[in-house]
Order: structure tokens, then sequence, then C-alpha cells
């Protein structure tokens, strides 16, 4: 099995990065099925609770973009542990909230943290595994995300059970406090990528206005800005009934807690199969080709969840294909961005891209809430979800196939910067 044949530092920080991502989407994905209780308790609109999970996105836009530039310039790790601490700390204290906007700001601050964990998370998995298994190893801790989803879905599941809706809801939140551990497991084991260290200086001497600018400098303009696109569309698509499903299913379907739990967990087991898929697929035949089946295979299904009239037993089973499909896409998204951008604007480029369409994409479910009174929420979800992946395969068409090329490195750039001084990598076709 190929991951016998990776050194130890490979293996702890393929850990470090599969635990961080775990727990990000276990503080994240909470608040999904908070929704329903929230509308009761707090008798607050589908458009606020749309507001509350778009918040969260947009806040990580801005996160993950500052993150980005600050592993860029401090280390990968050193970033990569503050925001673990960050979205944990904040998450924990949203247990505590009493009213709307006392929620609104806690889940803005968290934001911050979520996208910051990704920008950083990523370009250190993607710098540390050797060239031939990095498509692999990142969609493997990406399969993370299914893995906290789950977790989040089965608390959800014992909390309701167990204790009344008004504590039940507290003690989800309270529960992502599990995180701020392993900012000392990562400390202790998971070490600065060798890529990082080797430019060390020059990054610090190049100042951050320089760094800020590298990614909208003529050589990589339109590749931040096609990649972007592309993550606007499979996140905004993927947010668009993550966000909202828990609520359809409870409402539209008039499921119960244990049902809408049985019913999620189909589908968390299908994004689980879908990220290890997407992982071997990115390096079996290539990048591009995974995005656009995972694309096609997303929008189809969707179609069919939310606009055929089903039965709940064919609803059971689709989700599993759905899963897979919706979640196949993320696997290439780190190792693909790494390979796009030089090491000394990598984590800028990636948390840029990957979370101003976080971010953009991020209106997506606070539209689905505000025209749900208008089309019916199925409707609205099946409408914003497949407009999304349609941006996304129209992203892939106009970018480059990656697969086999070597991490463009300051040595071996052509171009220049806007300084006029010289700069690295390939140019990006």
């Amino acid at each position: 099995m190929w991951m016998t044949e990776l050194d130890k530092t490979e293996r702890r920080t393929m850990a470090g990065c599969f635990l961080g991502w775990t727990l990000d989407a276990l503080d994240v994905q909470v608040y999904s099925f908070v929704i329903p209780t929230l509308l009761v308790g707090w008798r607050i609109s589908a458009t606020e609770a749309g507001m509350l999970g778009t918040v969260t996105l947009l806040a990580s836009a801005v996160g993950g973009w500052l993150s980005g530039i600050a592993a860029d310039r401090y280390g990968r790790v050193a970033v990569l542990q503050a925001t673990i601490l960050w979205y944990a700390l904040f998450t924990f204290a949203s247990g505590f909230t009493q009213n709307y906007e006392q929620l609104f700001i806690c889940r803005a601050l968290q934001g911050f943290g979520f996208g910051g964990e990704w920008a950083a998370g990523a370009v250190l998995i993607g710098e540390t595994v050797r060239d031939a298994y990095r498509g692999r190893a990142v969609g493997v801790v990406q399969s993370g995300w299914a893995v906290g989803w789950g977790l989040a879905a089965l608390l959800f599941g014992l909390f309701f059970s167990i204790m009344p809706e008004h504590l039940a809801w507290r003690a989800l939140f309270w529960i992502g406090l599990a995180p701020a551990l392993l900012v000392f497991w990562v400390r202790r084991h998971v070490p600065e990528s060798s890529v990082f260290r080797k430019v060390r200086r020059e990054r610090h001497a190049a100042g951050v206005m320089r760094q800020l600018g590298g990614i909208f400098h003529a050589d990589y303009l339109a590749t931040t800005l096609k990649v972007s696109a592309l993550a606007m569309g499979s996140i905004g698509g993927s947010y668009t009934f993550l966000i909202w499903l828990p609520t359809y299913l409870k409402r539209a379907r008039g499921l119960s807690v244990i049902g809408t739990t049985g019913y999620t967990t189909v589908m968390i087991l299908g994004a689980f199969v879908g990220f290890i898929l997407g992982a071997y697929l990115a390096d079996a035949i290539g990048r591009k080709k995974t995005f656009a089946v995972s694309a096609f295979g997303s929008a189809a299904l969707l179609g069919i969840y939310m606009l055929v009239p089903i039965s709940n037993q064919a609803m059971l089973i689709l989700g599993f294909p759905l899963g897979l499909c919706a979640f196949m896409m993320f696997s290439p998204m780190g190792p693909y961005m790494t390979e796009l951008f030089p090491t000394r604007i990598r984590g800028a480029g990636q948390g840029f891209c990957y979370n101003f369409g976080r971010g953009i994409g991020a209106l997506f479910p606070a539209m689905v809430g505000k025209l749900t009174a208008v089309m019916g929420l199925g409707n609205a979800i099946a409408t914003f979800g497949i407009a999304a992946y349609a941006l996304m395969l129209l992203a892939v068409l106009l970018l480059p196939e990656t697969l086999g090329r070597p991490l463009p490195e300051e040595e071996t750039e052509r171009s220049t910067l806007p300084d006029g001084t010289a700069a690295s990598g390939y140019t990006p076709s």
C-alpha cells in the first residue's frame, strides 16, 4: 500500500492535518443540525438562519486569505495551530449565546479560524508529501471532513435523544472545544515543511505587500481568477444543500430527529467514499477529469433528489451517490492549487482562491433561505446548487491539467514581480 512507503514525517503530517480537518468539520457542521431548533426556539426566520450559515463562510474567506499570507511568512505549522485553537474557542462560546445577534458574532469569529485551518493545512500536506502520492495524500486528509460531519450527526442524534432541546443544541457547540487539544499534538509531532524552510529567509525579506500582490501579478492573475471560480462553484454547490439538508428532511419530508440522522449518515458515508475515490482518481485520470465527473454527477443527482417526486426510501438510497459525487471534487482541490502557485505565494494563492470562492459561495445558503418562501425549500436548493456546479465546470474547461508536474519553485521561475525583481516558478497556462 502506498501509505507504507511514506516516511515518518509524511505520515505524521497527514495525521495532524486529517485530525484538524475532521474537527474543523465537526465544529462547522453542528450548526446545520441546530437550525431547526433555533427556528422554533428563537423564532428566527429562514433568511436569518441562512445568514448564520453564510456569515461563517464569508468570514472564512477573509480568515483563509490572511492565514495563507501568514503561513507564507511565519510557517504552515504555526498558523495551523493558531487557527485550530481560534475556531475551537468560538465554537465553544456559541453554546453560551442568548440571542441571534450574539450567535451571529460567534459564528463570524469562528469563520476566521475555519478558513485559516484549511489554508495552512492544505499547503503543509501538499509540500510535505512527495509528488507521486500528493493527490492521494491530500484526498485522504480531505476525507476527514466526512468523519467530522459524521461525528456531528452522531452527537446530534445522541444529545437530542438524551437531553431537552434547549440544552442539547448548546452541548453540540460546547463539544467544539475538543479540537483545542489537537494543538498540543501538532506542536510536538508535526514539523514545518522542508520546502518552506528552504525559502524562509527570502520570504521574510520580501515584505507583505509583495506577497499580497504576487497572486495578482500578470503571470498569475488569470489563474487566480479561474481557480477562485472553481472553488466558488464547488463550495457553493455543496454548502447549498449541506446547510439546509437537515431542515429539508425535517420540514419537507417530516422526518424525526433519528430519521434525519439516518438519512444524513447515508450521505456522509457516500461523502467519505467520495473523498477516497477522488484522491485515487486525481492521481489516476488527472485533476480536471475528476472535477468534471464530480460536478456532472452532483448536478444530476441533486436535481433528482430535490425536484423529482421520489419516495423517502429512494431518497435514502440516493443520498449515498449524491454524497459521493458532491465531495469527490474536494480531494484534488488541495494538490491542484499547490501545483499552480510557487512556494513564495503558495499559501496566499491557496488561501485567497479557496476562501474567496467560499465567501461568494457562502451567499448561496443565504439566498436559499430568502427564496424558500417564494419557490419552496427543495426548488431553491436545486436551483442554486445546479447553478454552482455549472460555474465549476466552466472553470475546469479554462484551467490547465497539473498531474505529473513538479511543484513550481523559486529557482525555475521565468517571470518578474511587479517591483521589477526576479520571481519564481513557471507561468500557469
